[in-house]
């Protein structure tokens, strides 16, 4: 009887830490399977863009937001472009930090329709690390992409024949005091982005 109920002890110590880990490691994983696979709109990465181009034509939107707490104005410098499939594109997204003070953001991104984030390949984004922007400073950050040419393999390609690529920028520090606007930036405060 001793001898059964340590056994049982046992096992439930081992199924205890079992569900443990797989919590622990459940976030990375699922970021990982969406980096893979494309689903829930994550994009791919790559080291570079393919040698090949296709002929088909898709348009990508950007689109953009910041928190309000982040004190950013973020906008695409360019609202839309057409790209034939597999050509890498450099494209960018303009900050401006509205507050008199440094202020560190992260951005986090997703591509519509979701089924076309298996196809949408970033080479190099600004969205890979935290972004720091002094009082008033502007800068335009840069995403370098492409779009797989296998999306034209795809039954459903007519349904992506264009992509909005959204971005959101969210303060990367939490500190107790939201960010004082300057009075320059002000009356932009209010325009969280394009959409």
């Amino acid at each position: 009887m001793q001898r059964r109920n340590g056994r049982t002890a046992l096992v439930l110590l081992t199924v205890f830490a079992a569900m443990v880990g797989l919590t622990a490691a459940s976030v990375p994983l699922y970021r990982l399977f969406c980096q893979l696979t494309g689903f829930d709109g994550t994009t791919r990465r790559a080291a570079e863009a393919p040698a090949a181009m296709g002929t088909e034509i898709v348009t990508v939107r950007f689109n953009a937001d910041a928190m309000r707490q982040l004190g950013w104005s973020f906008q695409p410098v360019e609202r839309q472009i057409d790209v034939r499939v597999g050509e890498p594109i450099l494209a960018f997204y303009r900050a401006h930090n509205l507050t008199a003070r440094e202020t560190v953001g992260s951005a986090t991104f997703n591509v519509t329709p979701l089924d076309a984030g298996q196809y949408f390949v970033k080479v190099e984004c600004f969205c890979f690390t935290e972004q720091k922007l002094a009082a008033g400073e502007t800068v335009d950050m840069p995403v370098r992409f492409y779009v797989d040419p296998k999306i034209v393999d795809d039954p459903d390609f007519r349904n992506f024949r264009t992509i909005t690529l959204s971005y959101t920028f969210f303060p990367a520090e939490t500190d107790d005091a939201p960010p004082q606007l300057s009075s320059a930036g002000a009356g932009d405060a209010t325009d969280d982005g394009v959409n």
